[in-house]
């Protein structure tokens, strides 16, 4: 089982997204069960389910981990194949995000949209890596720093940018044929509370917008939104 997997196909995210399946992969990511030992978990039919679990795996999110004899019957016992689920923003490609409508580096929204873009981009480079039965060279780095003030964070920005900003002049390479390119994306934002899942506690001079705002008229159509006016100096939405 995939620790985590992208899903791109509209139809498997509609699949995910029903309250009953996507308890069902719950359920089955924990261990294998048949549908039997689900109906009672979940308080269905054991046709129901078996109903629900075909879909599931027609769309690839379980799949077949053994079978048993249980009187005259053959239980099927499935699993989930990943235990967790991200769904690209392929799954809803008219209307993903793209970053490159415009560009914001203070901007909340901006930083979503590359967001959206980078699981995009990850998830089909697992999928053909895996189709390839390759490895898949990647880099990431977390972690938290507390602030003592505004102009602190500010500070901290122009270091970083202006450090990554070097070592990006140091190592481009772009007329080396035989070298592959690569999308380096660095991001800040406030750390969410544990105990604030629902609504994310802000720090002072986080903006936020009225609660029910009256957010006013829609852009004009193709018309670049540009940054968010509510904000605090050096915030953005």
């Amino acid at each position: 089982m995939l620790d985590v997997t992208v899903i791109e196909d509209p139809e498997a995210a509609a699949v995910s997204l029903d309250p009953i399946r996507a308890r069902l992969l719950a359920e089955l990511a924990a261990g294998p069960a048949s549908a039997a030992m689900l109906a009672g978990k979940v308080g269905l039919p054991r046709q129901k389910v078996n109903y629900h679990l075909k879909a599931l795996e027609r769309h690839g999110l379980v799949e077949l981990a053994g079978e048993r004899r249980k009187g005259n019957v053959t239980e099927r016992l499935m699993r989930a194949t990943a235990a967790s689920y991200v769904i690209s923003p392929l799954a809803l490609a008219p209307v993903q995000p793209d970053p490159d409508r415009f560009r914001d580096q203070l901007s909340a929204r901006w930083l979503l949209a590359l967001g959206a873009r980078l699981v995009r981009d990850v998830g089909s480079l697992l999928t053909g890596a895996a189709k390839a039965r390759k490895g898949l060279a990647t880099y990431a780095l977390d972690g938290e720093v507390r602030f003592a003030s505004a102009a602190d964070r500010a500070a901290f920005v122009q270091e970083l940018t202006a450090g990554v900003s070097a070592l990006i002049r140091k190592y481009d390479a772009p007329d080396a044929e035989s070298g592959r390119d690569h999308r380096i994306v660095v991001a800040v934002h406030p750390t969410v509370k544990p105990q604030a899942q629902d609504r994310p506690e802000l720090a002072p001079g986080d903006a936020e917008p009225a609660p029910d705002a009256d957010p006013g008229p829609d852009p004009a159509p193709d018309a670049d939104p540009g940054p968010d006016p509510a904000r605090d100096p050096g915030t953005r939405q």
